[in-house]
């Protein structure tokens, strides 16, 4: 995987980038990950050209579609679904969301103010293994994506060519 350009960022979007980075590279079988906006745009993508539109490739394994906008709006409606559910049955914040099926699993888990980060990974994963490394981004990740990062990161993504 090669990592988007951090050229021009700030330190603490660099170093979101890189945890992300870290978690796709780092995690065994971790397709995809994606960081949404309360509001749902995506905010940092392990995609390399998120933003970007995909050349006409043959189908890949790796991710909803190959496209971390389609993971992001996965995993938008899946964090506003569970939460709609939890107000429902007067449950409290939904601290995760976890979706098993045949050919893969997508984890959803709140990092602060109504940001989300997802996870695409193989049905053969060790979903434990990954709900943990989840867990040290959100622990990391959650002090530092401030509004103003959240705007840097937003323009980042608008500006990808």
């Amino acid at each position: 995987m090669t990592a988007p350009s951090t050229y021009g960022l700030s330190i603490q979007a660099r170093n979101l980038q890189w945890l992300l980075t870290d978690l796709v590279e780092e995690v065994p079988g971790v397709n995809s990950v994606a960081v949404v906006s309360s509001d749902g745009l995506l905010l940092l993508s392990s995609d390399p050209g998120a933003g970007a539109p995909e050349p006409p490739v043959e189908p890949r394994a790796k991710g909803p579609r190959g496209a971390s906008a389609d993971l992001a709006t996965i995993v938008s409606g899946l964090g506003s679904l569970t939460t709609g559910a939890a107000a429902l049955m007067e449950t409290g914040a939904v601290k995760q969301t976890m979706v098993a099926m045949e050919h893969g699993s997508v984890f959803v888990m709140a990092i602060s103010d109504g940001s989300l980060l997802g996870v695409h990974a193989t049905p053969d994963c060790d979903m434990s293994v990954v709900a943990y490394h989840m867990a040290l981004f959100v622990g990391r990740a959650g002090h530092v994506l401030t509004p103003e990062v959240r705007s840097e990161l937003r323009q980042s993504m608008e500006n990808t060519p």
